[in-house]
């Protein structure tokens, strides 16, 4: 006996040690993530992509890896000849900056200044050192222009390096203000759900604790070059790890909570509740993880990446969720739910056998809802999806072929306001032209063609001083400017045109540049869409076929969640073209909402079937839908909520694609956890009977399902005492 109390004292305390250790060693590493994160829109591509492949061949042509900066200066009146004097002055203080390099041998640093054709402005080019601290020498770019302009005239620093470095901007609220939201958001829930003190902190400690270790690893595969780590997938890793912790720890809480009441000991009252909810929170997590894992059939870095990135994350989740928190909650007991202790001997009778409605000892809305399907299911779950339906419309308005770089950053942008008043002025792809590999010989072909292409303003072929042009790998490079901003919808059209047209040139011909890494990050991006989302509805309509042990309730569930995921983004696209006035979507967006929702809808019908299967075997069917909602209505949406405000946390980081990722993700779960779990899987399930369970014996030996049974449950809770209802 000294051994058994000496060991259920020990343990839960070395499992919380461990998980400080680990925690300890992670925690200090989320300021190092920056420093293997990239947030360069190329190197996500695929190495096939032509982009890719024309990227690697200009190397060639220069020594240099430096990211242009395009300076611009824009002057209320016009400048005249006499003032170009005091922007060559500028030009020395702009040269001076460190970290910046030649773009090619026997250049200056800085190119410049170029005055526009209307006289109302001036433009620089630099180049900074792929050595420098980006961000530092932009700012000090910045500065020199505020200090040296003239009155009346602003200054503006874009193209590649300005945009990169408001994009870094952006992005540097990841680690604390993205955090702090949404550990606020989630205490504040967890205290309105628990009405305890102590509780919130456990659960809080749990999420922290398996983002903390998971960094760990998520550094680590970066570091050794293993995955690509971005400042966005950085983010979703955070909100995901806090989300899914936290939705597991509730399910545990819950059955935890609901034991204590039948039992005086914690421990009889842990190992029960942990037989109840490991099942349905293994294969939760399995189904999120194997979801997640299919993004490496992506062709897009980005994608590909994230999904060993957020797998990791829920694999930590559910370890915390299985291991600490019952540790935790084992050294606490009872005083972890202080001030509202629950006493054991207060368990409701427990409901057996036949000739019971599945309602007895359910109160509250959930009772209400439980009877509203028992008496009228086929036509609450027609109404559902009719609702779920006319939502699903708004696909139709969905623009999610891309956006252009300057609508990527929401929060004010020097970058975004500079390449407006560089197409003001200027040609518009200047800074950011389209390079050309073009086969040695071939270039006066596709200077011919390019003559003739509108759209194109001006294009030249990479020359020696002497003008005979540089040969690198049997290639030379051409230089096209374009008359349209390189990140439109324009530009993007027009490579797609002139990559046609060179084909007819030389097969051997690739388009490259800012504007056809756009190009080809849209395109694949389609693609991963269509290719990734069957595999993912294969591998969850398993993962659910082996949990409940049949197929047409799985079947059903897929089939909600794909439904609610077409309405939630059919929302959302009305909501982002006529609310918030966003130009498009960007082209993973649809594709990691997708992963998401389905993933974390099917969690909550995991959650909701699993008891439902549980009471069926008890009750039958039709009572245990009925009891396995009411039991359950509180937790999972308490879940869900808690789900939706971490994900709409992302909406502090004034990304583009964040923000939607946020909306999309957060409003799905809310309807799939309103309508889907609550309205019409229920419903649906209890219209079809014990037929839902098909194949399995259950489907065949009912316990509830005797003549008559449905009208004599109707009478029974008719004749229900009214203070119940």
């Amino acid at each position: 006996m000294f051994n058994r109390k000496w060991a259920r004292a020990v343990i839960p305390s070395f499992i919380v040690v461990l998980w400080f250790i680990g925690a300890g060693f992670g925690g200090p590493t989320f300021g190092k993530l920056e420093e293997v994160s990239s947030n360069d829109q190329a190197s996500f591509l695929p190495a096939g992509a032509e982009s890719t492949e024309a990227g690697e061949l200009q190397k060639a042509f220069t020594e240099s890896t430096a990211l242009p900066a395009v300076i611009v200066v824009e002057s209320e009146t016009e400048i005249p000849p006499q003032e170009l004097g005091l922007y060559q002055e500028i030009a020395g203080e702009l040269g001076e900056v460190d970290g910046l390099e030649p773009a090619a041998e026997g250049q200056p640093a800085l190119l410049g200044p170029i005055p526009s054709a209307d006289g109302l402005a001036i433009q620089f080019i630099a180049s900074v050192s792929d050595d420098a601290e980006l961000g530092e020498v932009v700012a000090e770019l910045r500065e020199v222009l505020e200090a040296q302009l003239p009155d009346g005239a602003e200054g503006y620093v874009t193209g590649p390096a300005g945009f990169t470095a408001d994009l870094v901007s952006a992005f540097g609220g990841i680690d604390g203000i993205l955090l702090a939201v949404a550990l606020a958001a989630v205490f504040v829930i967890l205290l309105g759900v628990y009405r305890a003190l102590i509780l919130p902190f456990l659960v809080l400690f749990t999420s922290v604790f398996a983002l903390a270790t998971s960094i760990l690893l998520v550094y680590a595969f970066a570091l050794w070059g293993w995955i690509e780590l971005s400042g966005q997938s950085q983010g979703i890793l955070s909100i995901l790890v806090i989300g899914a912790a936290t939705d597991y720890a509730l399910l545990l809480v819950a059955r935890y909570r609901e034991a204590l009441t039948e039992f005086s000991s914690k421990w009889d009252a842990m190992r029960v509740a942990y037989r109840a909810s490991v099942e349905p929170i293994v294969a939760s997590g399995a189904t999120v993880i194997l979801a997640l894992l299919c993004l490496l059939f992506s062709d897009l870095n980005s994608n590909r990446s994230l999904g060993p990135i957020a797998a990791i994350g829920i694999v930590f989740s559910l370890f915390a969720a299985l291991t600490l928190l019952p540790a935790l909650l084992l050294l606490f007991g009872r005083s972890a739910f202080w001030p509202l202790r629950p006493k054991a001997g207060t368990h409701p009778a427990g409901v057996h056998g036949r000739n019971v409605t599945g309602l007895e000892g359910l109160r509250g809305i959930w009772k209400r809802v439980g009877r509203l399907i028992s008496r009228s299911s086929r036509p609450v779950w027609i109404i559902s999806l009719v609702v779920l339906g006319a939502g699903s419309l708004g696909l139709l308005q969905l623009q999610a072929s891309g956006v252009p770089q300057s609508s990527l950053i929401l929060a004010p942008s020097n970058a975004v306001d500079g390449q407006d008043a560089l197409a003001r002025h200027f040609d518009a792809g200047a800074g950011s032209p389209v390079t050309i590999i073009v086969p040695e010989g071939q270039q006066d072909g596709v200077l011919e063609v390019l003559d003739r292409q509108e759209g194109v303003t001006e294009a030249t072929v990479v020359a020696e001083q002497g003008g005979d042009a540089v040969v690198r790998g049997g290639n030379v490079l051409v230089r096209a400017t374009l008359d349209y901003q390189a990140d439109s919808a324009e530009a993007e059209e027009l490579v797609r045109q002139l990559r046609t047209d060179l084909d007819t040139v030389s097969p051997e011909v690739l388009v490259g540049g800012v504007t056809a890494v756009a190009l080809d990050t849209n395109v694949t991006a389609q693609a991963d869409l269509a290719k990734i989302i069957p595999i993912v509805l294969v591998v969850i309509l398993a993962v659910l076929m082996l949990l409940l042990r049949s197929v047409l309730a799985p079947l059903l569930l897929i089939g909600s969640v794909v439904l609610s995921y077409a309405t939630a983004l059919g929302v959302s696209a009305l909501v982002f073209n006529n609310v918030l006035g966003f130009d498009g979507a960007d082209a993973s967006v649809p594709l990691f909402g997708f992963v998401f929702l389905v993933a974390l809808g099917v969690d909550y019908n995991i959650f909701l079937m699993t008891r439902v299967r549980e009471e069926s075997l008890r009750i039958g069917t039709r009572p245990g839908i009925l009891r396995g909602l009411g039991v359950t209505g509180g937790v999972i949406t308490s879940a869900g909520i808690v789900l939706a405000a971490t994900f709409a946390a992302l909406g502090v980081i004034p990304i583009l694609f964040l923000a939607q990722i946020a909306f999309i993700v957060a409003f799905g779960v809310l309807l799939d956890t309103v309508i889907v779990r609550s309205l019409l899987v229920p419903a649906l399930a209890y219209d079809i009977g014990p037929k839902i369970w098909w194949p399995s014996a259950l489907a065949r030996h009912d316990v509830g399902a005797t003549p008559g049974r449905e009208a004599e449950s109707e009478q029974e809770e008719r004749k229900e005492p009214a203070h119940r209802a």
